[in-house]
């Protein structure tokens, strides 16, 4: 599979690209909606099911296992004469870092929402970080066919919970057990799909004398909201009576690329409604590489530089993951922003300063491979044989180099201790969990100094599970393994000043360092803030960078209970140095212990996770909810009636939600659910403090 896909692929324009992203809460439809859209065009010849295990793009064991998504999967198919790189991303909390680094390369998404629940925590958590990465985007509202299912207040809670401007361009015929379809209101045509089982086939029909009155309000509601946000259109509109289907297309594309509204469409993935008028959506309302901003990087010297999708740029790509193929090696997917990337060439990579051969390059769909010469710009591809890059590293042209806006990484909030049974096992884990984390920025591994124990490091319970399993399964690894343990961190409460002057004198050259620094708490997640104000030369412009250092390791171990310090804003305000005695490792000693000494005057205290849970149980079981919420030092923020059900919103400490899935099924007889995601680090309580600092 060589050249004509490769000349297929020069044919294309970049106009004709869409790299999109299915985003959602877990158990909205994401992967149900994805596995319908390769059977429509063709890419799959079954509809495979979550909740069969045999999903396309649900293809690793622990995935088809659990009938969650797991890790984002990619694939490429084509739909009205487009190509659409299609990348199908998780929706549980403990894995939103997989839909960070996709949204980071990803020019549209498509987030899909029940229509039962409408906007729910994780919906909230991929809608920043689109917002954050500028991404354009639509909704489809899923699961029409429910018992409870209103499009109108998902739509609502979109306003509400999001500040989304959703444009509703489809109205639902029937609903729940009577949904047959849906209208769409710019071209005034109704989607029946009654007769095929499989969806493939709908009839367009006549609007049903019922509807047609609601048609046209809703039309116009779609040109007051255009008039609203857009003056040229607002003329339009004014001068006539009836806004022609072409015009109001154009004028909503122009919307969305300004990420001003949100197009809302209506559909059933899981029985086979409303998907190909999302597609239709997909190709005629989201961008292409050329309508989203120009790729923008910095040089050595740190000048700002711009890369256009052209193929005639010098070639400029970033890796936003790495994967481990029992088949061909690691695979590193990368997203192609200028030039052409050609297999067996040499590229820069300009995050670590090291030239990296391209072996081969894979189209991906999902676990199956492709094999092709070149990555045009605007696509997105996977290269075998690259050494050094990990996610977030740009590789460019060494003869223009670029360096792009890496992703940013989460901390870690649960962690558990391994310990092998043989020194083979220990060889073993050592391979396997370098891999591991090579795949995934989140996961972090440490040793124990004091127990000789690997302390393995992720973003929650279900996260260290899945690690575990791969561990055991995939590389063969028998291991004991700890309870879940929840990462404390240390913080300080007010400003305070430390000094360090650091003399060591020894039969030779001496060490000379010398660092006056002030300490004040930053901003909630911030790490750390690092200020330069010295003037005047007191410290030597190549030690600056120095203090900083020993400042950061000094942030590892905190002096109450030893754990990593965050939300702390450093300011070097002075020092000195020595002509002949002063060294990098002098004022990285002199900076580490300058930030300890202000520490202790700071006010230091422990600060533990706090979630942000939602519970949505059943109105018998409220109380005794409630009551459970408590008991873990939960704090009940609001409460909500939607659909006969509960919604609670509260913040507990991590450190008492371990069980809690068990607990809340006993409590409702199993029908309560909920969700959870980090929200912030807040101070420990003052009884709980001493065990914490006893322990460390």
């Amino acid at each position: 599979m060589t050249s004509s896909n490769n000349e297929m692929d020069k044919q294309i324009s970049i106009n004709d690209i869409r790299n999109i992203g299915i985003m959602a809460h877990i158990d909205a439809g994401k992967t149900t909606v994805t596995e319908r859209i390769l059977y429509y065009t063709g890419i799959t010849h079954r509809i495979g099911e979550v909740h069969d295990g045999n999903a396309t793009m649900d293809w690793m064991e622990q995935e088809q296992e659990r009938g969650i998504t797991i890790t984002s999967a990619a694939t490429t198919t084509r739909w009205g004469g487009k190509r659409i790189n299609i990348i199908d991303t998780p929706g549980h909390v403990d894995f939103t870092m997989e839909v960070e680094r996709c949204l980071r390369v990803l020019d549209g998404g498509v987030v899909v929402f029940c229509a039962v629940s409408g906007v729910q925590p994780q919906s909230e958590t991929v809608w920043r970080q689109a917002d954050k990465y500028q991404v354009p985007r639509i909704a489809f509202i899923n699961k029409m066919d429910r018992v409870g299912a209103n499009e109108e207040n998902a739509i609502e809670s979109m306003e509400n919970r999001l500040g989304a401007l959703p444009l509703q361009l489809q109205i639902p015929i029937g609903r729940e057990d009577e949904f047959m379809g849906v209208i769409d209101l710019v071209n005034r045509q109704a989607y029946v799909w009654e007769k095929d089982i499989l969806g493939a086939k709908f009839e367009l029909i006549d609007i049903p004398e019922d509807l047609k009155d609601k048609v046209e309000k809703k039309r116009l509601a779609i040109i007051d909201i255009l008039a609203d946000i857009n003056e040229e259109f607002l003329d339009i509109a004014l001068q006539n009576e009836d806004v022609p289907a072409e015009i109001l297309d154009k004028y909503i594309k122009e919307e969305v690329l300004k990420l001003k509204i949100t197009p809302v469409f209506l559909g059933s993935a899981f029985k086979n409604k409303g998907i190909q008028p999302l597609m239709d959506a997909v190709v005629s309302y989201l961008p292409s590489p050329t309508e989203v901003k120009e790729i923008r990087g910095v040089d050595k010297e740190g000048n700002t530089l711009v890369r256009k999708p052209r193929y005639d740029e010098p070639v400029s790509a970033l890796a936003f993951k790495i994967m481990s193929d029992p088949f061909v090696g690691q695979l590193t997917f990368l997203r192609v922003y200028s030039g052409v990337l050609e297999a067996g060439s040499t590229v820069y990579n300009a995050t670590c300063g090291k030239n990296e051969r391209i072996g081969r390059l894979l189209r991906i769909h999902a676990n199956k491979r492709e094999q092709i010469d070149e990555i045009t710009a605007g696509n997105i591809g996977a290269a075998v044989g690259l050494r050094v890059a990990s996610t977030g590293d740009t590789l460019c042209d060494g003869s223009a180099p670029i360096l792009l806006e890496s992703v940013d990484i989460p901390e870690t909030v649960v962690s558990v201790a391994v310990e092998t049974r043989t020194a083979g096992d220990t060889e073993k884990l050592g391979k396997a969990l370098k891999k591991l984390s090579r795949e995934d920025p989140t996961f972090k591994v440490s040793m124990d100094q004091e127990t000789g124990q690997t302390i393995l490091k992720g973003m929650g319970e279900l996260h260290l599970e899945i690690i575990i399993d791969r561990l055991i399964r995939e590389f063969k690894v028998e291991a004991k393994i700890g309870k879940p343990e929840v990462a404390y961190r240390e913080t300080i409460t007010k400003k305070a000043g430390g000094e360090c002057k650091f003399v060591k004198q020894t039969g030779g050259k001496g060490q000379y360092g010398h660092a006056v620094i002030e300490i004040e708490p930053a901003e909630n997640a911030s790490g750390l803030t690092f200020v330069n104000k010295i003037t005047g030369g007191a410290i030597p412009r190549e030690y600056i960078s120095s203090v900083e250092k020993g400042i950061k390791s000094a942030m590892t171990n905190g002096i109450l209970s030893g754990n990593f310090m965050v939300d702390i804003k450093a300011t070097l305000l002075d020092g000195s140095f020595h002509q002949v005695d002063s060294s990098d490792n002098a004022f990285i000693a002199a900076g580490s212990l300058a930030f300890k000494d202000a520490v202790r005057k700071a006010g230091p205290i422990i600060v533990e996770p706090i979630m942000d849970v939602e519970v949505v149980t059943p109105e018998e079981y409220l109380g005794d909810v409630l009551g459970g919420i408590s008991s873990r030092r939960g704090k009940i923020l609001g409460m909500e009636n939607r659909s006969g059900v509960q919604i609670i919103d509260s913040q507990i400490p991590l450190a008492t939600m371990f069980g809690y899935a068990t607990r809340l099924r006993s409590l409702s007889q199993g029908r309560a659910t909920y969700t959870m995601q980090f929200s912030q680090y807040k101070a420990v309580p003052a009884n709980i403090i001493d065990s914490l600092v006893d322990n460390s």
